[in-house]
């Protein structure tokens, strides 16, 4: 099989929700900004927006979650990806005691590598490369011991060999946490921005997204529960399924319809996880997104698609996570995510 036709099968399940446009309502460009990088997020089913504890990999996501226990903390996150494509990022936490604010700088990428350039004869004119990148800088800070809010800038690239595509957007969140209670709620509008340059010359549409979310932490038990909604800036997420058969009443002779009711609605918004919290140095996470089952499921394969699970544990000094996500039955990503934070070593 081709380079070229290898790449195009590859980079259909990991840029899953360009093939949603239809369903949410457009085109948009710049997809690595809703690839889950995170081992912790992608075990959790995707965006994870609503905890606030000393994970930066988290605040990377949700600014609003920054606070100084990430200071001087370092992250790195990694998906191999199949047909050569890898994802990942790096990510540094600095908190500021004057401004009260904590920043994370952060790198990341998606690297589809080398391709074959040829002429319309098929005759090899080289190589070429393929990727996207963006660089973020996110700040958040406590406006009491209940409310918490940050913002994210980012600038976005996009390379096709000598063709370039860029784009600033931010990100914008706010956190209420009332830890008494293990409670955790948060609310995000993300990729708010504009394309600035484009591959073509129609400017298209960055992939803009409203999120709510909630955690519980049982007190006297070790679980958390977490519900993120997503993609609410649209409410209604069905379509109609060009493949679908076609049922016909046998007394009319007309189409019958597929209803879908609002509890189904708004499951296609609804992404349930949990945590068992089993010390402070191994955890397992698990969760399930509707909206990926019902759009990316092959109905004779259907295996467990929408299911993502995970670890992370502590070993010495060194944060590990792993996560497991299935998009599709040819889709599976692997993550894997390590954490440190500089104050851990000065321990000894």
């Amino acid at each position: 099989m081709s380079r070229p036709i290898r790449f195009a099968l590859a980079a259909v399940p990991v840029l899953f929700s360009a093939s949603l446009s239809a369903q949410l309502g457009g085109n948009t460009v710049f997809r690595v900004l809703d690839i889950p990088s995170s081992a912790r997020a992608s075990a959790l089913g995707g965006n994870y927006i609503a905890v606030k504890d000393q994970d930066l990999n988290l605040g990377i996501f949700n600014p609003a979650l920054l606070n100084v226990d990430m200071g001087r903390q370092v992250a790195l996150s990694y998906l191999p990806y199949f047909e050569g494509i890898n994802i990942g990022y790096a990510s540094y936490g600095h908190h500021f005691d004057s401004l009260n604010t904590t920043f994370a700088a952060t790198v990341q990428y998606v690297d589809y590598g080398d391709f074959t350039r040829r002429d319309e004869t098929g005759a090899e004119l080289g190589q070429f490369s393929a990727g996207e990148y963006v660089v973020q800088v996110g700040a958040g800070r406590a406006i009491d011991s209940l409310f918490s809010v940050g913002a994210n800038v980012k600038f976005i690239t996009s390379n096709l060999d000598t063709y370039t595509s860029t784009a600033w957007a931010m990100d914008v969140g706010g956190v209420f946490t009332k830890k008494k209670l293990g409670l955790t709620v948060a609310a995000m509008l993300r990729n708010i921005g504009y394309q600035t340059s484009t591959f073509t010359t129609q400017r298209e549409k960055l992939p803009f997204q409203a999120q709510l979310g909630i955690t519980y932490k049982f007190k006297h038990a070790p679980f958390r529960l977490g519900l993120m909604m997503e993609q609410l800036q649209q409410w209604n997420l069905t379509y109609e399924d060009p493949n679908a058969q076609v049922n016909i009443d046998p007394t009319t002779g007309e189409v019958i319809e597929d209803k879908i009711t609002r509890v189904e609605k708004v499951l296609l918004h609804a992404v349930p996880s949990a945590e068992v919290l089993l010390s402070q140095n191994f955890m397992l996470r698990v969760g399930y997104n509707f909206r990926r089952r019902q759009e990316m499921v092959l109905p004779d394969k259907p295996a467990i698609t929408g299911l993502s699970f995970g670890l992370g544990l502590r070993v010495s000094k060194i944060h590990i996570s792993y996560g497991y996500s299935q998009l599709n039955l040819a889709g599976i990503s692997n993550t894997f995510t390590l954490g440190a934070r500089f104050a851990d070593f000065r321990k000894g």
